[in-house]
């Protein structure tokens, strides 16, 4: 199946967020005031993409519980050539090379190019970094709304190995947003509003045309062309 338009998404995501429910709140805390303390951080990769902090943040919660020794992308150890998808990046050395990988693996699905950061766009690219398979099946995505009333279950143990009975454990980073949210009032994403109805285009008024004519000699007929209506 080819991947959802924004358009036909955003709709949808809005109404999920309005009607989220975390329900594993304690662990939602602890884990977004982990992220929050090295915001600092994030924000040094957000300004090399414009990729905002707190999203990146919830991408490394959700690909490797944060852990500053692995890819973004996918989990996989800095120092060592990946092995799960994406495969083949890597390796990464130095004491920039937490951020280096960062900035690959944002480069490589085209996050550095997204203009305009919404809410809404927010929550598309993160189901779009985890891949479109929940949609697929059907099932909000785990990657999104897990640990919230937005999930129930299905889940991929494995790359390309689907469970519809399997419930996926680690907390999604919905959740793990609003939360973050509570703890920096800086954090404001504007929201996605539906566009204005099209104004129907004015037609200008054309000024009727007179013309006299005398014919025979000493008629004279008077000729009106166009419309003022």
């Amino acid at each position: 199946m080819s991947a959802p338009s924004y358009g036909s998404r955003w709709p949808i995501y809005a109404e999920q967020w309005d009607d989220m429910e975390r329900t594993r709140l304690t662990e939602t805390r602890k884990a977004a005031a982990r992220l929050f303390d090295h915001k600092s951080r994030y924000i040094g990769v957000e300004e090399k993409t414009k990729v905002p902090w707190y999203m990146i943040a919830c991408i490394h919660y959700r690909e490797s519980d944060a852990n500053f020794n692995t890819q973004l992308a996918q989990g996989d150890p800095l120092g060592q050539v990946s092995t799960h998808v994406p495969k083949g990046q890597g390796p990464y050395f130095g004491a920039d090379a937490w951020e280096r990988a960062a900035l690959i693996a944002l480069e490589d699905v085209g996050l550095t190019k997204v203009i305009d950061w919404r809410l809404e766009k927010i929550i598309y690219y993160w189901e779009k970094y985890n891949g479109w398979g929940y949609f697929n099946h059907g099932v909000p995505s785990a990657y999104v709304w897990a640990a919230s009333n937005q999930y129930t279950s299905g889940k991929y143990i494995a790359d390309g190995v689907w469970s519809p009975s399997a419930v996926d454990q680690q907390l999604g980073c919905a959740a793990i947003l609003k939360t973050l949210m509570e703890l920096d009032n800086t954090i404001q994403p504007i929201r996605e509003t539906k566009e204005d109805v099209p104004i129907e285009p004015i037609i200008p008024l054309v000024p009727p045309t007179i013309s006299i004519v005398i014919s025979p000699p000493g008629s004279v007929r008077v000729i009106v062309t166009g419309s003022a209506e």
